[in-house]
């Protein structure tokens, strides 16, 4: 833990309010690390105090969920504050207006991974919303979409394969998107499908070497970075759903 985080956070009381949130974050600002993050990781954000991703968690996991709160700091605009909101909400308290105005504003792509996998991949319209959002043209708006179908992946732990292949033509169509990050978020779900067990790897190698007939560059490149990980000796499997690809010993 981050001593500055640990000495800021026991100054506080057990139960921290809005306004001691609020307060704690402008005790961590580093208008440097601002720059850096912008420098080294393309994280450009509005209204942003500088603390680094592993010290808000620390922050979140010392308050607990609390929706009131999450959506009381998403409302007051400081960055950090928002990315704490996605650690708070309850993933299944989301509902379709609240990710609707969330995901007009991810300006970059930690803020909506961060939405994406704490919050909307395990919400109620995680699939309603990969489907809707993947046909958006806003960058951030459509990386959502493979952002959060990345993370469901992992986090539905027992839907047979006819779900996740539906999203190969999705995958495909949007392969030819030349913008960083909807390509790489494309890539990353292309890899994670192909990860679930062996049938939907072997089928994820399928579909890479039917996008690698694409002209497109950015295909090109999601499907040879993709079949570098997929088709590596001893590639690492979640074996979902496991009653299936997992038989019991003994």
């Amino acid at each position: 833990m981050d001593t500055l985080v640990t000495i800021t956070l026991k100054n506080k009381i057990d139960y921290m309010t809005y306004n001691d949130i609020i307060e704690c974050l402008y005790d961590l600002q580093d208008k440097d690390k601002v720059e850096f993050k912008a420098k080294k990781f393309g994280i450009i954000s509005n209204n942003s105090l500088g603390i680094y991703h592993k010290d808000l968690k620390v922050i979140a996991k010392e308050i607990g969920t609390d929706n009131k709160l999450a959506l009381q700091l998403f409302d007051s605009g400081i960055y950090e504050a928002r990315l704490l909101c996605s650690k708070l909400f309850k993933p299944k308290d989301v509902t379709e207006d609240l990710m609707e105005k969330w995901v007009k504003t991810f300006e970059n792509w930690e803020i909506c991974d961060s939405f994406c996998m704490g919050l909307f991949s395990k919400s109620n319209f995680a699939l309603a919303k990969i489907l809707e959002w993947s046909q958006r043209e806003p960058e951030f708006e459509k990386r959502a979409a493979f952002a959060t179908l990345a993370s469901y992946c992992m986090a539905d732990k027992t839907s047979d394969n006819d779900l996740f292949e539906q999203f190969f033509a999705i995958i495909k169509r949007e392969a030819n998107d030349d913008r960083v990050y909807v390509k790489k978020a494309v890539n990353w779900t292309l890899r994670n499908i192909g990860k679930r067990n062996i049938d939907l790897n072997r089928r994820a190698i399928e579909v890479a070497n039917e996008i690698l007939k694409s002209e497109s560059k950015s295909a090109q490149w999601i499907a040879k970075n993709a079949l570098t990980e997929l088709q590596k000796e001893g590639v690492r499997m979640s074996d979902y759903p496991r009653a299936i690809y997992r038989i019991p010993v003994g």
